[in-house]
């Protein structure tokens, strides 16, 4: 793609905000959609420039990113009134970065591709971090030539870029990924609950793990949080729920159990019932903690 790809950023989130102004920074023209203020205003003020409706956006751009909460919001942008699918046309990219069933993003592939024009799918893994740092792990499913045609995108906004395979294998990949990251927060979490009710310091604990086999990302960046009690969302509890429900969804029909992912689902469903919905995935540990 060009250099001056004019890229259209719909969701300006935690996650959102921070990956689209580094498009800025890297020197592509940014067009910006969001459904409140606060998001726009930060990225116009960049340099961004606003649009007023995701239809306007695409219309705008060549390659049209989204970043959004869930299927029910991508499915309104993309396909609602005044949503992307609005302005397709031949050359027209759709790269849908959020997490959302991978059975939902094949539908939204098809209706994209009946009305002419491509779509990517590459959710994100590192969190708010690896967004604002650009270190972000992206997988994405799709056509491989189109993948290809947005590599620098990809590069511009993560160190670690796979193509999985075909529509739909982004999101299954990011799925696993969640499996993974949820089922070690949990371990994690009991690791401090054990460590402490023993007597000895949950500190030292994590250093000696964190430096072994056993070693994660979620024990060097979350058991910290765990005890200095700072459940600020990097990434909340809720999106975290809804992401593990795609997992069961996904293996339901895939006629798989994973027993550890269910356990780790009725964790953080138990969290979201107390409240918790909005506070960062460490807060796991309050679960285990009773």
């Amino acid at each position: 793609m060009p250099d001056q790809t004019r890229i259209g950023f719909i969701g300006l989130g935690i996650m959102g905000r921070p990956m689209a102004r580094n498009l800025l920074k890297a020197g592509y023209p940014v067009i910006v959609w969001n459904r409140s203020r606060p998001g726009i205003e930060a990225l116009t003020a960049d340099g961004a420039t606003e649009a007023v409706s995701p239809r306007d956006a695409a219309e705008q751009s060549d390659v049209v990113v989204t970043m959004v909460g869930d299927h029910t919001d991508v499915e309104q942008v993309t396909l609602g009134k005044d949503g992307i699918i609005e302005a397709a046309r031949l050359g027209l990219v759709h790269v849908d970065m959020s997490t959302i069933s991978p059975d939902v993003t094949r539908r939204i592939a098809a209706e994209l591709d009946e009305a002419g024009m491509e779509m990517l799918d590459a959710p994100v893994s590192g969190g708010e971090p690896g967004a604002i740092n650009a270190a972000l792990s992206i997988m994405v499913g799709g056509k491989e030539d189109v993948f290809e045609r947005c590599r620098p995108i990809f590069e511009t906004l993560g160190k670690t870029v796979v193509f999985c395979g075909p529509s739909g294998s982004g999101q299954v990949v990011k799925l696993c990924n969640q499996v993974v990251g949820a089922l070690n927060n949990l371990a994690v979490s009991e690791a401090i609950t054990l460590c402490t009710s023993s007597g000895v310091d949950p500190r030292k604990m994590l250093e000696a793990v964190g430096a072994g086999a056993a070693a994660s990302w979620m024990v060097t960046n979350l058991g910290p949080k765990m005890l200095d009690q700072d459940f600020r969302a990097g990434f909340k509890v809720e999106h975290q729920l809804k992401d593990l429900r795609y997992a069961l969804e996904t293996a339901s029909g895939a006629d798989v159990n994973l027993p550890g992912t269910e356990l780790t689902q009725r964790a953080f469903a138990a969290l979201t019932d107390r409240g918790l919905g909005a506070e960062g995935t460490q807060a796991l540990i309050k679960f285990v903690r009773g």
